[in-house]
């Protein structure tokens, strides 16, 4: 499995297992696949991109970024903002556990951004979440 995949898995795992996140989302309402239109209130795990970083010749350390959508249907960005809030609450918690293949040396939020759909009724956040996955040896 790639470590794009497992990084995925594991961020909607801590996501759908954190009680002030789907305090404000409910967990079936957390996606890792498309979803048009995304649910309101909703988080769906969008698009990545692996860098490899380049610091030993096994190529085993790979940065794995996601980005994560939030959308809710909101006069103002206050909902988003604290749906964002509790996420980073979430991934700060504790290291993410990605299996038996790989090792989770490091993650954070390294972006989090909020604005208005141009429907003029959605709020929508996209945050950034940015692991160091390790491949284990085996």
């Amino acid at each position: 499995m790639s470590a794009d995949l497992v990084v995925q898995t594991a961020i909607r795992g801590r996501l759908v297992g954190a009680a002030a996140v789907t305090a404000l989302v409910p967990a079936t309402s957390i996606l890792d696949r498309n979803a048009s239109p995304a649910p309101r209130p909703g988080i769906v795990i969008g698009e990545s991109q692996v860098v490899d970083e380049g610091d030993s010749i096994t190529r085993r350390r790979e940065r794995v970024f996601h980005t994560v959508h939030v959308w809710k249907t909101e006069p103002s960005r206050e909902g988003v903002k604290l749906i964002l809030a509790a996420i980073r609450d979430a991934i700060r918690a504790e290291r993410l556990d990605l299996g038996p293949g790989y090792h989770c040396a490091d993650w954070r939020v390294s972006s989090a951004r909020t604005m208005s759909d141009p429907d003029g009724q959605t709020s929508h956040g996209v945050l950034v979440v940015e692991c160091l996955a390790v491949e284990v040896e085996g």
